[in-house]
């Protein structure tokens, strides 16, 4: 009787059965497939540099309901996800010698140095063990081997060229099917129990009524969360038009969390719209999710080709500033209090929900390296530490550029905090809904509460300096736009259901952040 083949599958930031290679390649070569999960104590210890908590609460609650997501959908499958608390190499090495029938152990490749020094560690016990490794390229939309340049250091360094490149001689690959059924566990095999955020010394976050990200972890959530936004509502329709909102649920994809984990494949967003545009409209809403998907795909091909230079003080460009690490300014900024409304609204709404616009971090990035000098490290490891949707592709690749260290076609592109401010929350509800001290601060006024008289600032029973803090730093440039009005209805409006709309003259300010030679943002 022949022996029965095993393999494991290693699931990191893949946490899917649709559209997963490794399902697909383990059902076709082996009799008992192990899915399994490692809660790597490498992931709860510090950031590398200033030693923030690597993951913070939400990201964690968001994996937790990922793993119990998974688990479920493989249970309906006829299988199971077997969790362990370990690293992986050794959790792997002690399952090849607990099973003996172990033929291969098969992952998904990732970029980061982390994660590639797991992926060595789990082949040198392979190779040690005599069992056979099978690798697989999953997370990006265009896959690594049909990108139309000779070898990854030929890559383009500006991203438009990258685009127009894969755009026109490269194309999306179809989706893996979705099993119907999976080949079990080798039978004995315990499943393991899912710790809780106490078991990894984590506290349970609380939940936040204001938060513009108030979904679940998991592939069925993603899923969901698709045909909400695409075939229930058609909110893609309109995305180019409300992407830069700042209040509610809808004014953006919110897809990002659950692509960081693979609980969602970038290539079944693509093939869905693709089906969308061909059944209901095709438009450049619809075009911009996909331009939005291979900005994501840019910045795991940049990790690819510089290694270890995403995390350099210097960037990519090898570039020295003399960046300052004023505890004091970085405390201001991660706490919401540097007397900058715009800035603090969107840090409070980063610590309190996890989550933050793409209009938002734009800005406090900005601010953080520009206007206040700080190491652009401090505010990508503070972002590593508490965004639900940590990618450290996209995090330190935006970091960089904001910086102007990384891929930038331009120099010295720096925001002016108060225009931003006046053009993407006109009347000042994303502001008051996160700074409860400036809610009695009418309009657009609210962004600017140090020009106010103190007659205006008593009857709004502001006292700066004591319920508010007077700015830690006033840039000259904003003072072209003190006691400007916002023209038009504002972009911001109040409520879950109405997404923030952007106004005409910037519904363009995304592509011309990258690309416009003005340096008046």
């Amino acid at each position: 009787m022949a022996t029965s083949r095993t393999v494991i599958c290693l699931l990191r930031n893949d946490l899917r059965l649709h559209d997963n290679e490794l399902f697909f390649w383990a059902q076709k070569n082996a009799d008992h497939i192990v899915p399994l999960y490692c809660f790597d104590p490498r992931h709860y210890v510090g950031t590398y540099n200033f030693n923030f908590p690597k993951t913070g609460p939400f990201r964690l609650r968001f994996l937790l309901e990922s793993v119990r997501d998974l688990r479920n959908t493989l249970l309906n499958k006829g299988s199971n996800l077997v969790v362990r608390r370990g690293k992986p190499e050794e959790v792997v090495a002690d399952l090849i010698k607990q099973l003996g029938s172990v033929s291969s152990v098969a992952f998904h490749e990732e970029v980061a140095s982390e994660e590639l020094n797991v992926e060595k560690k789990v082949k040198e016990v392979c190779a040690r063990m005599k069992v056979k490794v099978h690798t697989c390229w999953g997370s990006t939309l265009f896959h690594r081997d049909d990108l139309p340049f000779p070898h990854m250091s030929r890559l383009p360094d500006v991203y438009t060229e990258f685009r127009k490149a894969v755009e026109s001689q490269s194309s999306v690959r179809p989706v893996f099917p979705t099993p119907d059924r999976l080949n079990p566990l080798p039978p004995g095999l315990e499943d393991g129990a899912i710790p809780t955020a106490e078991d990894l010394e984590q506290t349970e976050p609380v939940t936040d009524p204001r938060s513009a990200f108030p979904c679940s972890g998991g592939e069925n959530q993603a899923l969901d969360r698709i045909k909400h936004y695409f075939w229930d509502t058609d909110a893609v329709a309109t995305y180019k038009e409300t992407r830069n909102g700042l209040i509610g649920v809808d004014y953006s994809t919110k897809f990002s969390p659950w692509l960081a984990m693979g609980c969602i494949s970038p290539r079944y967003i693509y093939h869905q719209i693709k089906k969308y545009e061909q059944e209901r409209t095709a438009n450049q809403s619809t075009y911009w999710v996909i331009f939005e998907l291979l900005w994501r795909d840019y910045f795991k091909f940049v990790g690819v080709k510089y290694g270890n230079k995403m995390f350099f003080v210097k960037g990519l460009q090898d570039k020295s500033l003399p960046w300052k690490r004023d505890t004091k300014l970085f405390d201001a900024w991660k706490e919401g209090r540097t007397g900058v409304p715009f800035v603090d609204a969107n840090m409070r709404e980063l610590a309190m929900t996890g989550f933050m616009s793409n209009r938002g971090r734009q800005n406090v990035a900005s601010f953080l390296t520009k206007d206040l000098g700080l190491d652009w490290r401090m505010g990508a490891e503070w972002f590593e530490y508490l965004l639900i949707d940590h990618d450290v592709c996209s995090n330190y690749g935006n970091w960089l550029y904001s910086a102007g260290i990384g891929n930038d076609p331009r120099e010295n592109r720096k925001f002016n905090m108060i225009k931003q401010a006046l053009d993407y929350d006109g009347n000042g509800d994303y502001v008051r809904q996160w700074i409860p001290e400036l809610a009695a601060v009418r309009g657009g006024d609210v962004h600017t509460p140090w020009n106010l008289s103190s007659a205006s600032l008593s009857h709004a029973h502001v006292s700066l300096g004591e319920i508010y803090p007077t700015p830690i730093v006033i840039a000259p440039e904003w003072g072209r736009h003190f006691n400007k009005k916002p023209t038009g209805p504002g972009p911001s409006r109040k409520g879950r259901k109405g997404p923030s709309h952007t106004p005409k003259q910037h519904r363009d300010r995304g592509i011309d952040f990258y690309f416009n030679k003005s340096k008046n943002l």
